[in-house]
């Protein structure tokens, strides 16, 4: 049975009343929320941007040259290396090369080839300008092209040779036609050079033009137009450049552009710490650790168009050991290159892994690499039949008495003779006996690599102004006699591949044929790659917009010049305040 008990009267009385307050303050909180809830509603999303800068155009940029002033002209400059680095912000070129090596359109708009890539259309941008106003023409680009097929003109002889052989003819104003006399796909390499003003220069001849003063007083296309030369004491200190209003590419923010000459990186460095400079053209390893200390200088890096490599004589037969693979390898394997890159070359360099520069459309990630191990590197020698003679001695010899030992040549001077000497100490440790032997890098060359009269050598590959990689000069069999080849590879498959690639248009093709030479080259180790060094740029904190890629020229530092900025203004999201304030961008 269930049952209750029943409540007094007056305590149930109490209950009532206390409940009946209750449910008022649960209908105020209520109706408070909603309240509440309305508002919210009503109110929309805040969303905070942060300020950021906007370049704005303004300012001068110092630069510290190293180098001297010759001559402001484009194509008298292949030996100044100041020279072109001025001329790069004043000449415009047909095409120039991303840092992947990529042809890229500048003066040109577009161009084709033909099917049997013989024939070259190049279309010209019809809003480029010369400095003076004067709109730029075919004729401007056949006349400068022309010019580097006179004798009478400083330019390296391969060049003209190559220029000779190839016709150059304007379709129209806009419209230029190349004709080669057989395929030849690195043919867009040529053409990276800064174009001429024919109606400045067209009534000179190819001897006068030496010594024009038109050198002195250039009319370019480019970013910055010359202003004046800086001349101190009766000689040329420095040159002044302008933003170009006109501009094709659009206008430059910064407003000026100022080089001064100086005959060495200290002499530079010392500039920029006495306030005179905002930039040096080159970190030098010598001024390295100085410049680190500089906290407002910022360090910009590029891979520099070069491989330092150990070239073997490959065709000696008294020295069988280099004609075998395994060997080459072991040799490679016992060459602690990261120690050099590291203690000789302040870390101002990459190893490398072969001839083809990394990063670049050409190179190919998927080549095998040897790492330093010195105990698999003795192993893999002594695998082959080089041993510790039972006699004694500290260097191995094969079954036959043919000790392992050879002369390494190099250049004289530094970083060769560190490089060197580390070089034998690794190869001492596995039972390699080295001589070494320093050289002038000139009679190197003509004495002893030209004439094959050598062990091993220590070099570098320079391939500065060619993105493309073309391997054929220094490793196809038929430059072993009388060519770059040093080392002699014989390898028939290997220089189809380079053949094949220098005759095919299709970009495909061609990154699939060096991809296979890679491989080969990797598996055979004709030479020995060594690393590739790099370039170092010195740029005051407050210079912004600042970056650099690999490099086939130095003057390639200057690649974003146009995006470079000293000032901006403060902006939200892109909105700009009404009375915007330049102001120099903290570091």
């Amino acid at each position: 049975m269930l049952w209750c008990k029943a409540l007094p009267r007056s305590l149930f009385s109490d209950f009532s009343k206390s409940m009946k307050r209750l449910r008022w303050q649960l209908l105020i909180v209520f109706l408070a929320l909603i309240a509440i809830g309305v508002l919210l509603l009503g109110q929309q999303p805040v969303t905070v941007q942060p300020l950021s800068p906007e370049p704005i155009t303004g300012g001068n940029y110092t630069e510290g040259l190293i180098g001297q002033f010759s001559r402001l002209n484009p194509i008298l400059a292949y030996y100044n290396a100041a020279d072109r680095d001025v001329n790069r912000l004043i000449y415009s070129r047909l095409i120039y090369f991303d840092d992947r090596g990529l042809p890229q359109p500048e003066l040109a708009e577009s161009w084709g080839i033909s099917r049997d890539g013989t024939v070259y259309n190049f279309s010209l941008r019809i809003d480029a300008l010369w400095h003076d106003g004067t709109p730029v023409t075919s004729a401007d680009v056949v006349y400068t092209i022309n010019l580097l097929k006179e004798p009478a003109l400083p330019i390296p002889e391969d060049l003209r040779q190559f220029w000779s052989e190839i016709e150059v003819e304007a379709l129209d104003e806009h419209t230029i036609q190349f004709r080669l006399p057989e395929p030849f796909a690195p043919f867009l390499d040529h053409l990276s050079f800064g174009i001429l003003p024919f109606h400045r220069l067209g009534g000179q001849t190819p001897e006068g033009l030496v010594n024009d003063p038109y050198n002195m007083t250039p009319v370019g296309s480019g970013p910055f137009r010359f202003e004046q030369l800086i001349v101190e004491d009766d000689l040329i200190k420095g040159v002044a450049l302008t933003a170009f209003d006109d501009y094709f590419d659009g206008r430059p923010f910064i407003d000026q552009v100022i080089f001064r000459y100086y005959p060495d990186a200290a002499s530079a460095l010392a500039a920029y710490q006495a306030g005179e400079v905002s930039g040096i053209s080159q970190i030098t390893p010598e001024i390295l650790k100085a410049a680190l200390a500089e906290p407002d200088l910022n360090f910009y890096t590029g891979r520099l168009p070069e491989l330092a490599l150990i070239l073997l004589n490959l065709d000696d037969e008294g020295m069988p050991f280099f004609q075998d693979a395994e060997i080459r390898k072991a040799l490679l394997m016992g060459l602690n290159r990261q120690w050099m890159v590291d203690r000789v070359l302040n870390s101002q360099a990459a190893i490398a892994d072969g001839p083809i520069f990394p990063n670049t459309w050409a190179y190919y990630d998927g080549i095998s690499r040897i790492d330093y191990d010195a105990d698999k590197a003795v192993q893999a020698i002594k695998a082959v039949g080089y041993t510790i003679p039972a006699s004694g001695g500290a260097v191995r010899t094969n079954e036959d008495g043919v000790a392992f030992s050879f002369t390494l040549l190099h250049p004289e001077g530094e970083p060769y003779t560190s490089l060197a000497a580390i070089i034998r100490e690794n190869w001492q440790a596995l039972g390699i006996g080295v001589e070494l032997r320093a050289i002038p890098y000139d009679e190197l060359i003509s004495n002893y690599l030209d004439t094959r009269n050598y062990d091993a050598a220590l070099v570098d590959l320079n391939l500065f102004r060619s993105p493309d990689p073309d391997p054929y000069p220094f490793w196809h069999q038929t430059q072993a006699t009388g060519g770059q080849n040093y080392s002699q590879w014989d390898d028939r498959q290997a220089s189809e591949y380079l053949e094949q690639a220098r005759i095919v248009v299709d970009p495909t093709e061609r990154t699939r044929l060096y991809r296979n030479f890679q491989v080969r080259f990797a598996n055979a180790l004709p030479a020995l790659p060594l690393y590739y060094p790099m370039y170092t740029y010195g740029v005051d904190a407050q210079v912004q917009g600042v970056r650099i890629g690999p490099l086939f020229d130095t003057p390639d530092r200057f690649a974003s010049v146009n995006d470079w900025f000293l000032y901006a203004e403060r902006s939200a999201g892109g909105d700009q305040f009404d009375q915007p304030t330049p102001f120099p961008l903290e570091p």
